[in-house]
């Protein structure tokens, strides 16, 4: 080391490296399959709410989260649970327009995914100690980046249509005669619904809100308890984000086939 160096205050150089990393593992391998999974991810589900039809499975009362809730008139008789408040929408237009936005943004505004997508399209960066390509970062602080700011308020918008998918689970218990029932799609939507609500529950902002901004925890013991138990959620936060895209992709694969007629629902009661 050089004298001049060695001197408090002096400024150092970076060393002189051409490689672009000196790492010699499959840097690339985990942003390309988390890339892979969010493209097909959004290119099927892009596709289906588009469709409009093979959503809803009348005999066993299934409705595919990623038209729930349907309320326009333009819904098949029955699968509309809540009503129609809205009126036919054009084909432009899908029938779950209410509720996928919200769930759409409250994904892409989470901080997992955005660390996701991050990494795996715009390589920022792509991998521990890989330089990225981009010359400037400007943070979260201009569009579109910072519309990840409206994260917090995805989530209580998520938590309301997470209760819509709840009531949904319940109704995918009566059989055809409108009594108890279980069939497999039963246990496929409700495996569905454990893991939404296991994604939306260890959210950061639900995490916040129950105990974020608390100053002493020995004064609310309940909401402690509550923050200590989304804090153990929390830590498996990323397992339920991807494992969710999974489920949800099956359940509508699946409510979609039985309402195709590619195949019977397997009941297991009534």
């Amino acid at each position: 080391m050089s004298i001049t160096a060695m001197r408090p205050g002096a400024a150092r150089q970076r060393a002189a490296i051409a490689a672009r990393t000196l790492r010699a593992d499959r840097w690339w391998l985990g942003p390309l399959m988390i890339g892979i999974v969010l493209a097909v991810f959004v290119g099927y589900s892009t596709i289906r709410i588009f469709m409009a039809k093979w959503y809803w499975v009348d005999g066993s009362h299934y409705l595919t989260p990623l038209y729930s809730p349907c309320l326009s008139e333009s819904c098949v008789p029955g699968s509309a649970h809540l009503g129609t408040p809205l009126p036919k929408l054009p084909f432009f237009l899908p029938l779950g327009i209410i509720a996928f936005p919200v769930v759409a943004g409250f994904r892409v505004t989470c901080y997992y995914y955005r660390k996701a997508y991050y990494r795996s399209f715009w390589a920022s960066p792509p991998a521990c100690a890989v330089a990225e390509p981009h010359k400037r970062y400007s943070g979260e602080t201009r569009l579109p980046l910072g519309l990840n700011n409206s994260h917090r308020y995805f989530f209580y918008f998520a938590a309301l249509v997470l209760l819509i998918n709840t009531y949904d689970a319940t109704q995918a218990l009566r059989g055809p005669d409108g009594d108890f029932g279980i069939g497999l799609g039963s246990v496929i939507i409700w495996v569905n619904l454990a893991m939404l609500a296991g994604y939306t529950a260890s959210c950061h902002a639900c995490r916040h809100v129950l105990g974020g901004r608390l100053k002493h925890f020995s004064r609310h013991p309940l909401r402690y308890r509550m923050w200590t138990f989304v804090s153990k959620l929390n830590t498996r936060h990323a397992t339920f984000a991807m494992v969710s895209l999974f489920t949800v992709i099956f359940t509508d694969f699946y409510i979609m086939a039985v309402s195709a007629g590619w195949f019977s629902d397997l009941r297991f009661y009534n």
